[in-house]
C-alpha cells in the first residue's frame, strides 16, 4: 500500500485513509436511496437500480482511486439523473433504454474530449457566472421536484403552481428530515443526509404510511437494467441536444468537483492540465465511469464533492475512493432497507443538496448585467420550464447576444459561441421539449 498508493510522500496513513473513506462514504451514501427514487419513475426496475447504483458508484470510486490515486468518491450524479428521468423520458418521450443510450453516447463523446484535451478547453471557455448559475439552476430544479414529490408543491390551474396540504403526513416529514439534516449538518454531524433519511424512514414505518421490507437480503438481481441500453433507438432527432446537454454539465459538474476537492487536498499544482499528470488521470477516470454506469444501468457517474469532507478528515491518495468502493459493494446487500424508503424521506436529502448547490449564487457578479442577465435566465428556466436543458440554452444563447449587442464581443470565449450557436441550431430545427 505504501508503494502503490504513496501514503509517506502524502504525509498520511492506512488508518488516515480508511477513517477518510468512511466519513466520504457516510455522506455521499445517500444517493444509494435516492437515485433508486429519482429513477424507477421512468418505469426502470428500482432494485436493480438500487444496486446499479451500488457498482457504479464502487467501479468510479475504484478506477479514481487506482489510476488517478486521488481521494475522491465516484456516483450517480444529482441533476444528471433528474435530467435522465424528468426531462429524457418524462418530457420528451424517450424510453429508460434509449436514455439509458444516450448517457453511453456522452460518456464515449466526454472520454474523446478529455484524452484530446478539449474538454479543458470548454471548461477554461466557459464564463465564471455561467458556470455558478448551472449549478445553482440544478440545485433550484431538484428542489422543485423534491417539493413536488412531498406534496409541498401542487398544481394550480388559476396560479399555475399552489401550496399542497400541510396536514398531510408526507408534507410534515418532508419539512421534519429537512429541519434534521440541517440541525445535523450545522453541528458537524458525519453523515447528515443519510441519519434524515433513515430516521425519516423509521417515523414513517412506525405510523403506519410505508412498509417497512427488512434491512439485508442477498443482493437483488440487476438483469433487469444491465446491458439494456438502447443505442441505436437513441440516435433519434431529438438526441441531439440530449446529449449536448448531458456532456456539458458533465464536464462542468465533474470538472468543477475535481479542481475543488484536489486544491483541498493540496493535489493540485498551478497550471495547464498536461503540468498535473493526476489531473489528467482524474478526468480520465470518470469519462469512463460514465460509460460503465450506462452499461450497468443507471445515469451518468461523476466525481462527488461530498469527497470534501474526507479530505478534511486526511484523505490524501486513492486509497481513500478505495475504502469508498468497498463500502458501495457492501451496501448491495441493503436492498430492503432500500426498498422500505418513501419518497417523503428522500424528498428531504434533496431539497438540502439543492440548498448547497444554491450557494453557487453568491460567485455570480450582479453588478455586471451582461452577465447577470444570462446567469439569472440559466437559473430560473430550469424549474420554471422543468428542464436543465432550457436552462443551458437560454443562459448561452442571451450570452453570446446580450454581449454582442454591448460590444463585449472580445469577452466571450470561443468555446461559448460554439455552445451557444449548438442550441441556437438545436432550437431551429428540433423546437422546443
Amino acid at each position: 500500500m505504501e508503494n502503490f498508493f504513496k501514503l509517506q510522500q502524502n504525509g498520511t496513513t492506512v488508518r488516515t485513509e480508511v477513517i477518510a473513506g468512511i466519513t466520504t462514504f457516510l455522506t455521499m451514501a445517500y444517493i444509494i436511496f435516492v437515485n433508486p427514487d429519482i429513477l424507477s419513475t421512468t418505469g426502470m426496475d428500482r432494485n436493480a437500480v438500487f444496486v446499479a447504483t451500488c457498482l457504479a458508484a464502487a467501479l468510479g470510486s475504484l478506477v479514481m482511486g487506482l489510476l488517478a490515486n486521488w481521494p475522491i468518491g465516484m456516483a450517480p450524479g444529482m441533476g444528471l439523473n433528474a435530467f435522465f428521468a424528468f426531462t429524457v423520458v418524462g418530457a420528451m418521450g424517450f424510453t429508460w433504454q434509449q436514455a439509458l443510450g444516450a448517457v453511453f453516447i456522452s460518456g464515449v463523446i466526454f472520454l474523446l474530449l478529455t484524452v484530446s484535451g478539449i474538454r479543458t478547453w470548454l471548461v477554461a471557455g466557459i464564463p465564471h457566472s455561467m458556470r455558478s448559475a448551472i449549478a445553482a439552476g440544478i440545485g433550484m430544479f431538484l428542489g422543485l421536484i423534491a417539493l413536488k414529490n412531498a406534496g409541498l408543491v401542487v398544481d394550480n390551474p388559476a396560479t399555475l403552481v399552489g401550496l399542497g396540504d400541510m396536514t398531510a403526513a408526507p408534507a410534515l416529514l418532508t419539512l421534519l428530515g429537512l429541519f434534521m439534516i440541517a440541525a445535523l449538518d450545522a453541528l458537524k454531524v458525519r453523515g447528515a443526509i443519510l441519519i434524515g433519511i433513515l430516521v425519516i424512514t423509521a417515523i414513517s414505518i412506525a405510523l403506519g404510511i410505508s412498509q417497512f421490507g427488512g434491512i439485508m437480503s442477498t443482493p437483488p438481481s440487476i438483469a433487469p437494467t444491465f446491458l439494456q441500453l438502447d443505442i441505436m433507438g437513441a440516435l433519434t432527432a431529438g438526441i441531439f441536444h440530449v446529449i449536448l446537454v448531458l456532456v456539458l454539465v458533465e464536464v462542468f459538474d465533474a470538472t468543477g468537483t475535481l479542481v475543488g476537492v484536489a486544491k483541498r487536498a493540496g493535489l493540485l499544482k498551478d497550471g495547464p492540465v498536461h503540468k498535473n499528470p493526476g489531473l489528467g488521470k482524474a478526468l480520465l477516470a470518470d469519462s469512463t465511469a460514465i460509460v460503465a454506469g450506462s452499461m450497468i444501468g443507471t445515469s451518468s457517474t461523476t466525481a462527488y464533492v461530498e469527497s470534501a469532507s474526507g479530505v478534511a478528515a486526511g484523505g490524501r491518495t486513492g486509497l481513500t475512493a478505495v475504502v469508498v468502493a468497498c463500502l458501495f459493494l457492501l451496501a448491495t446487500f441493503f436492498s430492503p432497507l432500500a426498498g422500505s424508503v418513501p419518497a417523503h424521506a428522500t424528498a428531504p436529502a434533496l431539497l438540502f443538496v439543492a440548498g448547497l448547490m444554491m450557494r453557487e449564487f453568491s460567485d455570480i457578479d450582479w453588478q455586471d448585467i451582461t452577465e447577470s442577465t444570462p446567469a439569472m435566465l440559466t437559473a430560473v428556466m430550469m424549474p420554471f420550464t422543468y428542464s436543465i436543458a432550457n436552462g443551458l440554452a437560454f443562459g448561452f444563447i442571451s450570452y453570446a447576444v446580450i454581449k454582442l449587442a454591448t460590444g463585449r464581443v472580445r469577452d466571450v470565449h470561443p468555446a461559448t459561441w460554439v455552445i451557444a450557436g449548438l442550441f441556437v441550431i438545436r432550437f431551429a430545427f428540433f423546437g422546443g421539449e
